[in-house]
């Protein structure tokens, strides 16, 4: 423990140096404020967006600094105990973010204007308390779906899967042709369970009220339902590449890439590795069970905020005023990377052609967020070894089952 807080103190004081080639032009502005975030990937994108802030308002640059995905929440933690935490800052949803909100360290947002009005309850509450106050404005929400070879299907006279049996028949066809049919690893760990297990789960347990009654105990994790999508994570471990368990998420994204793998069930934030690939590519839902109904995980997955003892906070609400505004999320909107999708209940157009077909994919069919993500984020851990011991066949389907059910049982 003490040298992983030590590492993440190192991360911590490192930071700045690191994010110096983040700044944006700052020119002649009276104040800068410091934007704390996990999308150490986004700089370009943020640096435009807040480029375009300064328009609205000229006095004011915004730092965007982020941080490596893996150490964000112990460098973020450190920075705000030492008194050296940014102005503003990426909010996790649920649980994580009620922490610091708890902690004295996230303002509240409740009262900045548009926060209540321009978002629908469901997008609020993610970033909200039990007693309704907000502790973030909401910003972008991201997809799961399945990447699949156009060029691949087409040659080989395949249509897409509408029912788990039928992806599990597309799966033995492609391997019988000498393809990959998955390319999915799981030696990073968390892609396995965030985005396939995840991403899959609603269409064998049900939707956001299925998810409240295993959340307060009228539902088990041990039943029939659960034992399925386990069986099914089972199931579909002979797809996956050979050495699966050395392949890492970005080989994941190289084996598809590079037409090694025929699909990959991945996050609507890799569309854009894809861009200038040398074929043709689609997405598709991981169908639901025969006679079931597909369900797609719509995950609530960032907000920003505003630091309580910030010496700016005018100008830290008026920025997130602008963001919660329409004008400030169609801007962000053009923006954000590819894959993340406003969620300020306004219809903004989107120019990528595979961003709104992610978007498509939603209609017609109910979303929810993560299932371990609103209660039982303390499940994650177990929950994801799991999963890797029942696709190496190490557990059964009902073993893993029956541990998630006695995990999700102490915090109910």
């Amino acid at each position: 423990m003490k040298k992983l807080l030590a590492a993440a103190l190192f991360a911590a004081l490192l930071s700045p140096i690191f994010a110096a080639g983040t700044q944006g032009t700052e020119g002649n502005a009276t104040t800068v404020l410091t934007m704390g975030s996990w999308r150490a990937d986004d700089v370009t994108q943020m640096n435009r967006l807040l480029a375009e802030y300064r328009k609205v308002k000229p006095d004011v640059a915004i730092r965007f600094q982020p941080t490596n995905p893996p150490e964000y929440n112990a460098t973020l933690r450190l920075q705000l105990d030492s008194g050296t935490g940014p102005d503003l800052m990426y909010a996790r949803s649920y649980a994580p973010g009620q922490e610091l909100f708890r902690a004295g360290y996230f303002a509240d947002c409740s009262n900045i204007p548009g926060v209540r009005q321009n978002f629908t309850t469901a997008n609020g509450a993610p970033w909200q308390m039990p007693d309704g106050t907000y502790f973030a404005v909401p910003f972008a929400a991201v997809s799961h779906a399945v990447y699949y070879n156009k060029t691949i299907f087409q040659k080989e006279g395949l249509t897409i899967p509408t029912t788990w049996e039928d992806f599990l028949t597309t799966c033995e066809f492609l391997q019988s042709r000498g393809y990959t049919p998955l390319a999915n690893g799981v030696a990073d760990e968390w892609d396995i369970l965030e985005v396939f297990f995840l991403g899959m789960l609603p269409n064998f347990i049900g939707g956001a009220d299925s998810r409240i009654q295993y959340e307060n105990g009228t539902k088990h994790l041990d039943d029939a339902a659960f034992q399925a999508a386990f069986k099914a994570m089972s199931d579909v471990a002979k797809y996956l590449p050979r050495g699966f368990e050395s392949v890492t998420y970005n080989d994941s994204q190289a084996l598809f890439n590079t037409q090694k793998a025929a699909m990959f069930m991945d996050g609507s934030w890799t569309a854009g590795v894809y861009a200038d690939a040398p074929f043709e590519w689609g997405l598709f839902a991981m169908p639901a069970p025969r006679g079931g109904q597909t369900r797609i995980t719509f995950h609530p997955d960032m907000a920003i905020t505003y630091n309580k003892n910030t010496k700016y906070p005018k100008e830290c609400q008026d920025f997130l005023a602008w963001l919660a505004s329409r004008e400030g999320a169609t801007v962000a909107s053009a923006n954000l990377p590819v894959g993340y999708f406003p969620m300020i209940n306004f219809s903004i157009p989107l120019t990528d052609p595979h961003a709104n077909e992610f978007l498509a994919l939603n209609a017609g069919k109910e979303t929810d967020a993560r299932f371990v993500w609103p209660k039982f984020l303390d499940v994650y851990a177990p929950m994801n070894q799991a999963v890797i011991q029942v696709i190496k066949k190490e557990i059964t389907p009902q073993q893993a089952a029956s541990r998630m059910e006695t995990e999700a049982a102490k915090y109910r």
